[in-house]
């Protein structure tokens, strides 16, 4: 008998239909697999085998074949289990139902037949839904994720006698849903304050208005002085994400390989410190096997990509930021392959001004030769430096500064009450066209960023005194609008441009 089943298969962040067809015919004893499986996929039979034996069902008997449709695209992953099963025991009359056409089926078998998570259910589910099914069987580690998707039902199947049990209308499982208050609730808990760090005032107020354009940040400074723990502080008072951000970070969380939050409803910003000795691939994504995995700049999608010591980097691994830093995106194509996955985050690196580190500290002597500085800044690439909206200067702390046990300056959240202002201004000025003010193009930058004729004559000035790049002066017209924002102003005043300018200052310090 033919049997069809119905499931979901990733590629990238997206997941596309794909339906399980088992034929049984008599003869003798095999299982064939067709439609480009894997490894992983193939080693299915055995997983297959031993969960249905285990569950209570007899395996089927004959020559089998599995097909996964389409078959010009690889399969890769386990999620393929529970669909082959439910469709070995459907061909073999052991189950039957309506379900079976109208839910979609992914999940790991283990041996005793228990469900195990999957990477991609939320795109899954999103395909189950668009696809008119009335719901999705998936393992309960990913019901979370899944459940946040309106209009389709989640149904988390424990084991495979559950989910044959369900599909028959021998037994009824609710359908999950996210409490995405609660989620929210609990994922701003144990969030990093603003107040921790000491000193750093100048500092902290390049954070805030980096946060409120979305603009990037360079922060250069001593070892010591709070570099590190600014930046970890900096997602914390970001704009909270909305209903869509959150599903396009948790779709890419939920593809990645090696990451904490897998199965969970992605509700804080994300924060990605990548250590300095990662390769290009593991930055950008792509990878070697059949299906591509997302890199840190996706990972950091609507939220915060942190470099720390940055002339340490790779060349080629910090070149790759580009096109992600322009566009928003990141596009890998292999042999196997061509995907796109979003990557617009704020880059927020950090570094010393010298190779030993004291350059810029009044209490230390610095042992550097200049031709040393020279090469140790000559790591970076001009075009890349151009691409950071702020240049803050970190200076070394004060005894008394350090001692001080007060809490200095406003707390994270008093700081994200302002920066949601401002957004929520832009916002209102852009529509859906701009999310905030760092993603202007040129074309808006000149409709969206006139500074007053003082505030251009100022502006002149500095293009003329310090040579800033045409990308340097339409970055500066962002910034400067963000800081009248700040103001809840519609006018970009010379003040704006006299401190938007300062952030630029140290483009010829570092070059």
């Amino acid at each position: 008998m033919l049997a069809r089943v119905q499931s979901c298969a990733v590629l990238g962040v997206d997941a596309y239909p794909l339906a399980v067809e088992v034929d049984i015919r008599p003869g003798e004893n095999k299982l064939f697999m067709v439609g480009l499986p894997d490894l992983a996929v193939k080693e299915s039979r055995e997983r297959v085998y031993s969960a249905i034996v285990n569950s209570g069902f007899r395996y089927p008997r004959g020559v089998v074949v599995v097909s996964l449709a389409p078959a010009d695209i690889r399969k890769e992953g386990s999620a393929f289990d529970l669909p082959i099963a439910a469709g070995l025991l459907a061909a073999d009359h052991q189950m039957q139902g309506q379900r079976l056409t109208q839910y979609a089926l992914a999940g790991e078998l283990a041996l005793d037949g228990t469900l195990r998570p999957i990477e991609g259910a939320l795109s899954m589910t999103m395909s189950a839904r668009d696809q008119k099914l009335e719901g999705i069987i998936l393992p309960p580690a990913n019901a979370e994720e899944a459940g946040v998707v309106p209009g389709i039902d989640v149904i988390p199947a424990n084991n495979l006698s559950e989910a044959c049990g369900f599909i028959a209308g021998k037994i009824e499982i609710m359908p999950y849903r996210t409490d995405i208050n609660a989620v929210m609730e609990q994922s701003r808990r144990n969030v990093p304050d603003f107040t921790d760090v000491k000193g750093q005032a100048h500092v902290k107020r390049a954070l805030t208005i980096a946060a409120a354009g979305g603009h990037n940040v360079l922060m250069i400074g001593p070892p010591g002085t709070g570099k590190t723990m600014l930046a970890s502080r900096l997602s914390g008072i970001l704009p909270t994400m909305t209903f869509e951000e959150a599903l396009e970070t948790t779709r890419i969380y939920s593809v990645a390989n090696g990451v904490k939050e897998k199965g969970k409803l992605i509700l804080q910003r994300p924060f990605r410190s990548p250590h300095h000795t990662s390769t290009t691939v593991s930055i950008s994504g792509g990878g070697a096997g059949a299906a591509p995995v997302p890199g840190e700049v996706s990972l950091a999608h609507n939220g915060v990509l942190f470099l720390d010591e940055l002339p340490e980097f790779n060349r080629s691994a910090l070149e790759v930021l580009r096109q992600p830093l322009e566009e928003g995106l990141v596009h890998i194509r292999r042999a196997q392959y061509a995907v796109t996955f979003p990557s617009r985050f704020m880059l927020v690196v950090a570094m010393n001004p010298c190779p030993c580190g004291c350059r810029s500290d009044p209490r230390k002597q610095c042992r550097c030769s200049h031709g040393e500085i020279q090469r140790y800044m000559g790591r970076l690439s001009g075009p890349l430096l151009d691409r950071i909206d702020l240049h803050a200067e970190v200076p070394a702390l004060s005894y008394e500064e350090l001692s001080d046990t007060r809490a200095t300056g406003p707390t994270s959240a008093e700081v994200r009450a302002t920066v949601q202002q401002a957004r929520d201004r832009q916002r209102a000025r852009y529509g859906k066209a701009y999310s905030c003010n760092a993603h202007l193009d040129p074309r808006a930058v000149r409709e969206h960023c006139v500074p007053t004729e003082s505030g251009g004559k100022l502006l002149e000035q500095a293009i003329n005194q310090l040579g800033f790049s045409a990308r340097a002066y339409d970055k500066v017209l962002r910034v400067a609008r963000t800081l009248a924002d700040l103001e809840d102003s519609d006018q970009i005043t010379d003040n704006n441009i006299g401190e938007a300018i300062q952030y630029r200052t140290l483009d010829r310090q570092v070059s």
